[in-house]
């Protein structure tokens, strides 16, 4: 998940995680966990290490995890002229584009989960950001979405690999969704004491 997430939480604090399809009214079956922030999380402007997990009280069966990219994936994938076009599939509970008319927009909350996909805009050190620009046939993310995954590829070609996590995007939901990549090193260095 996203460390704005969770930062404001105390070591106290227990969380709770559904998998359910949809969160509202709140699912009865929840997982308690421990919300672990990256340590360095707002504390760097050039790289937020905004990432978290939820480490859980117990094991979960019947699941099949996704996969957390190559460290360089991305990078790997710009070298070799496949990144440009490539699509993305974000999964998020959060609200949808603004409605307006009468008085300021209004977003729409339903508690289901979506499913949308962006395509490839821009690549930076510690960033992938996704167009979900309607007009280029591009969906996205908007509020509550943060700690989504991305997954790399759409429809048939859709991997179980997740390739950045939702992070923030534009105030309005329309234009850009701005992803954490999974696929460095500081990632993979604070995520390998969680995986097996």
């Amino acid at each position: 998940t996203a460390a704005h997430c969770t930062d404001f939480l105390s070591a106290d604090d227990e969380v709770f995680v559904s998998f359910a399809v949809d969160v509202d009214p709140i699912p009865s079956k929840l997982l308690p966990g421990t919300a672990i922030s990256h340590p360095q999380f707002g504390h760097d402007q050039a790289n937020s290490f905004d990432i978290a997990v939820v480490d859980l009280n117990r094991d979960v069966t019947g699941l099949t995890p996704a996969e957390i990219p190559e460290v360089g994936l991305l990078d790997d994938m710009a070298a070799a002229g496949t990144l440009q076009g490539s699509s993305y599939t974000a999964v998020g509970y959060g609200v949808h584009e603004p409605e307006r008319g009468g008085g300021p927009p209004r977003f729409p909350y339903d508690g289901m989960r979506w499913r949308s996909v962006s395509s490839f805009s821009a690549l930076n050190n510690a960033w992938l950001r996704l167009s979900q620009n309607d007009a280029t046939g591009d969906a996205g993310t908007c509020f509550g979405d943060s700690g989504g995954p991305n997954f790399l590829g759409a429809g048939a070609e859709e991997t179980d690999t997740i390739a950045s996590i939702t992070v923030t995007g534009d105030a309005m939901c329309l234009a850009t969704n701005v992803t954490y990549r999974l696929d460095t090193p500081w990632v993979h260095e604070f995520l390998e004491p969680f995986l097996d």
